[in-house]
């Protein structure tokens, strides 16, 4: 794009993204080869032959994959029919169309990160639905949940709070409502160090009681909007009318911990009456290992309500009556696993456009959501996030992300620089965070 910098690239050797292709993306192959091998026996009970038969077929899909990968070899077009395939292709095409001849064709060590990340989780997903009849099999879901199970004390201390806040929130004044809506905000964002993508499928779990460190992880919000977010959405519940609609979108990163941070977070709105409504979005397939799908969302609210902890089973009581009345949605979309910037929307995916322009506020969580909305480039720290936004303001909206990719904006003069100096690896530890808002002051 004509004045935008350049996109991260694994040509870059040593940078982050040449690391992570180099490295990480074989890993995530690798660990995805031996799910299937270990799942062989099930499939062989569930399906006889054919699930052997089919197991062989994605085994070798996915270890042509990653032979292509670790031999920067050209992208190939997806080749197996679905709903997204042609806009796939043709985004191809397009990534061809911005190359010199002497650079060929896009390729894993040339292109774009964002693009070959995405493209990696796409083909993933070809080698499965190619092999009937395991094609409905979630190659992650056992690491998700495992999250989820070694997170068990965090989830009770977590629905414990809320359950209690629940109690006293209509006697709290507003200066008290207002800390214990910056509490659960830094929940759900200190809740996004839980990405099982960055640790390379490696197990990944909130084991410590996060409540406990709030204040001592304050220091480490390198741009802080919480203001902006409490001044815009109690200002929507002074001047709501009786029967009118106060919606958050919240566009969700990981299941497992991170998944119940947010839920706790869309609980809070609801019941402090700064929101009436929230929709969730969540992923149409498997993707970048730990993200949120209908499956994973429907699933971890049902192991909840099962908890033989009261508050805990209190929470997934609450949460699917919520689904019941309409006051949560869970809707997805294909647009959030294509490898388009989001400035891209209103062009490739026009209706979901439409329908965010209808939230009073969007929160999107985590490290992928920042990359494509800023476009994954390498944008001066200072940079404006407005600016890197590109033409994206569809509604107010907030980044909640831990910093895991080589793109941050919105930063003092000289923050970044100081940071670089002490710390080289600030960028991508997932030590650091943002509340980074964009909206009408």
């Amino acid at each position: 794009m004509a004045g935008h910098p350049a996109s991260l690239s694994a040509r870059d050797v040593g940078s982050f993204a040449y690391l992570s292709v180099k490295d990480r993306s074989p890993q995530i192959l690798t660990k995805a080869i031996d799910t299937l091998h270990r799942h062989k026996s099930e499939f062989f009970e569930k399906h006889g032959e054919k699930g052997l038969e089919a197991e062989k077929k994605a085994i070798s899909l996915l270890s042509k994959l990653r032979n292509e990968l670790q031999t920067d070899k050209p992208i190939v077009p997806l080749v197996e029919k679905f709903v997204d395939t042609d806009i796939w292709n043709q985004y191809l095409e397009y990534q061809q169309s911005l190359l010199n001849e002497s650079d060929g064709k896009p390729r894993w060590f040339l292109s774009p990160w964002l693009f070959v990340e995405c493209y990696m989780y796409r083909r993933i997903h070809e080698a499965i639905i190619q092999s009937p009849p395991i094609d409905d099999f979630d190659i992650f879901k056992e690491l998700k949940d495992q999250n989820f199970f070694e997170s068990q004390e965090s989830i009770i201390a977590l629905c414990t709070h809320l359950q209690e806040l629940r109690k006293t929130i209509e006697d709290l004044d507003e200066n008290q409502l207002k800390n214990e809506f910056f509490k659960v905000l830094q929940i759900s964002l200190w809740g996004n160090k839980c990405d099982l993508s960055l640790s390379g499928g490696e197990h990944i779990s909130q084991k410590t009681n996060i409540m406990n460190s709030l204040e001592d992880l304050k220091p480490f919000i390198l741009v802080n909007d919480m203001d902006r977010l409490w001044s815009l959405l109690s200002n929507c519940k002074k001047t709501r009318e009786k029967e009118s609609v106060t919606r958050v979108d919240i566009v969700l990163d990981n299941s497992g911990f991170e998944l119940i941070t947010d839920l706790v977070l869309a609980d809070f709105l609801l019941s402090s009456k700064l929101a009436t409504k929230i929709h969730f979005y969540g992923k149409t397939i498997p993707w970048f290992v730990s993200d949120t799908t209908l499956h994973d969302f429907n699933w971890i609210i049902k192991q909840l309500k099962h908890s033989n902890n009261k508050w805990v089973s209190q929470c997934g009581v609450d949460w699917e009556d919520h689904i019941k009345t309409g006051r949560w949605v869970y809707l997805d979309h294909i647009f959030w696993t294509l490898p388009h910037e989001f400035s891209a929307m209103s062009q490739v995916a026009p209706d979901l456009h439409a329908a965010l322009q209808k939230a009073h506020l969007i929160f999107f969580k985590g490290d992928l959501n920042y990359r494509k909305l800023t476009g994954d480039r390498r944008w001066e720290f200072t940079v404006p996030f407005h600016e890197a936004l590109s033409g994206f303001h569809p509604a107010p909206l907030c980044s909640i992300r831990t910093l895991k990719a080589e793109v941050q904006v919105g930063l003092q003069p000289g923050q970044g620089e100081q940071l670089t100096a002490s710390e080289p690896n600030w960028l991508t530890a997932g030590k650091y965070g943002v509340f980074q808002f964009d909206g009408p002051l």
